[in-house]
């Protein structure tokens, strides 16, 4: 349970960095509703009691105050109102703003380098990090934190008011209070923790499986198993209801639990108040009014009852989510190469993160601004792990690495369900309208675009769907022009293009790069003929070197594929 409950340190150090004020003024109002319903019952008993016995006799129904109880009845009343209303406004506007700065934060997180992968290989459970796990911490500051702080401040208070009756009474009720009112949602958060755990796992294999069916529902009709899908997404389902069932079940049974030791205190506080009546020790009002108190101090802690039986779910979202909101250590900044150069390799050996064998190996290599370099060699080789490790998303385990500011462009070109003007900004979003235009220009996709109605602001469907496969390259072209980089990485830029359009595209490449270092990974010839020097790899290792006028370099062209 200590191992658990350290996972909600990062939670809590965001809640507390976010929103501390409106966090604290939420608990605030939260127990200033309690104290004043506490004191509501006890003043409201005392008062009932005392005019009715001050009614026994007229010099004493002549004598006795209505007014001054009157008025801290309603004061009571009015405060209480108020006081609700600020708590409900305040805690949910310091839960929803904490939320979203969690939201921001994972989204940055997995912003960073190497994460795309991450994201590509678990697309689904990430979604559901940012999505149900984050709901699912809604809970920790309503149901558990605020309910628990007031409701054990409200024994204490509760505890000394009794206490002033007769010390034994103030000692019995806050043992009772403490004992039960902890003890049951402890008990509870327990026995629900595996429960609600395994519904939190049932919904996202749910989640995983309808969209799977809805996705490849093709593929399953062609393989004959679209019944067997639908079974397993109904066993899912099934799962979850019994977790339901279990978890609906121990909520009952706190509820009942509460209800028992509220009668239990009730009848033992009337019993001590009786007695201490019989003895002199106490009049009749103030024996309500102790009552009465007894009897509202346990209700506070039955606020408790949801949040434990959530709590594991809680826990579990916390320690998914709080792995990314810890602080991580400032990454070393990479080496500024020498003037004049793009970047420097010496003897440098790295992996992809997670991957366990270094997929380039002990790399040596330099290349100048404005010198435009070709990565050559057969599939597999390590030509898109050298253009990796120049953008910084891999792990270098040997050597040292000297890089210039960077930008990769991919073999796929990635596009959202946004604007083209809005796809285009994710190169630079400080880019005015005049600047995309010129982007599009160089890249020759300006006149497409203006022939769109609504030009810069034309959706695109996800994944870019409106443009052609070459449009979208060129589209990626622009977004590399936008970008002020001093070196250019280019994997396979014009991979299934046609001959023309791609020696298009290079020409527009090799336009826009005055000035700038390229390096080009690639296996086709028109890609690599632009370059003044060819690298050949193997395994991750660099063979070959040559420099354009030598035969080495005419022989690499040869060997790679004509268009």
């Amino acid at each position: 349970m200590t191992g658990r409950l350290a996972d909600l340190k990062p939670v809590l150090r965001l809640f507390a960095i976010e929103c501390r004020r409106g966090l604290l003024i939420g608990a605030l109002m939260s127990a200033i509703t309690v104290m004043a319903g506490i004191a509501l019952l006890g003043l409201s008993g005392w008062f009932i009691t005392s005019a009715a016995i001050a009614g026994l006799a007229a010099a004493t129904a002549i004598t006795f105050d209505v007014f001054a109880p009157s008025a801290g009845i309603r004061l009571l009343a009015i405060g209480r109102t108020f006081a609700r209303y600020g708590e409900r406004m305040t805690t949910h506007d310091a839960t929803l703003s904490v939320l979203a700065a969690l939201r921001e934060r994972l989204f940055r997180g997995w912003a960073a380098a190497g994460a795309a992968r991450d994201l590509a290989a678990r697309p689904s459970r990430l979604l559901f990090r940012l999505t149900a796990d984050v709901d699912a911490l809604d809970s920790l500051y309503l149901r558990v934190l605020v309910p628990a702080a007031v409701a054990l401040g409200a024994a204490v208070v509760a505890c000394i008011a009794l206490g002033l009756i007769h010390p034994l009474l103030g000692a019995s009720v806050g043992a009772v209070l403490l004992l039960a009112g902890i003890g049951i949602p402890y008990l509870a958060g327990r026995r629900a923790a595996p429960f609600a755990r395994r519904r939190m796992h049932g919904v996202e294999v749910l989640r995983s499986r309808v969209i799977d069916l809805v996705a490849g529902q093709t593929d399953l009709l062609m393989a004959d198993r679209l019944e067997a899908q639908r079974m397993s997404i109904n066993r899912a389902d099934t799962h979850i209801a019994e977790a339901d069932d279990r978890i609906n079940r121990i909520e009952t049974l706190v509820s009942f639990s509460f209800g028992l030791v509220s009668a239990l205190l009730l009848a033992g506080a009337l019993i001590a108040v009786a007695a201490l009546a019989e003895k002199g020790t106490i009049g009749a009002p103030v024996a309500a009014l102790g009552l009465l108190v007894a009897f509202a101090a346990l209700e506070p802690f039955a606020a408790l009852r949801r949040g434990a039986v959530e709590l594991g779910r809680t826990l579990v979202a916390a320690r998914r989510v709080g792995g990314r909101l810890a602080e991580a250590e400032q990454p070393v900044p990479a080496a500024v190469p020498p003037a004049g150069q793009a970047f420097v390799l010496s003897g440098v050996s790295a992996r992809h993160h997670g991957v366990e064998l270094d997929s380039v190996r002990e790399a040596t290599l330099s290349l100048s601004a404005g010198e435009i370099l070709a990565v050559i060699g057969d599939s597999g080789a390590g030509k898109s792990s050298l253009l990796s490790l120049l953008a910084g998303e891999m792990d270098v385990t040997g050597g040292h690495v000297a890089v210039a500011d960077a930008m990769l462009m991919t073999q796929r070109t990635e596009l959202f369900a946004d604007t083209i003007g809005g796809n285009l900004l994710l190169a630079n979003p400080a880019a005015g309208a005049e600047d995309l235009r010129a982007a599009l220009e160089a890249a020759g996709l300006l006149e497409v675009v203006d022939a769109q109605p609504q030009r810069l602001e034309t959706q695109l469907g996800e994944g870019g769907i409106g443009l052609s496969g070459g449009q979208l390259r060129r589209l990626a072209l622009a977004r590399l022009f936008l970008r002020n980089a001093t070196l250019w990485l280019l994997d396979e830029p014009t991979e299934g293009l046609d001959g023309d359009l791609a020696r298009d595209v290079m020409a527009r490449i090799r336009a826009g790069a005055p000035g700038r270092a390229l390096v080009v990974a690639s296996h086709l010839r028109r890609e690599a003929a632009i370059a003044d020097r060819i690298v050949v790899i193997e395994k991750g290792r660099i063979v070959g070197m040559s420099r354009r006028g030598q035969a080495a370099f005419d022989l690499a062209l040869a060997r790679l594929r004509p268009d």
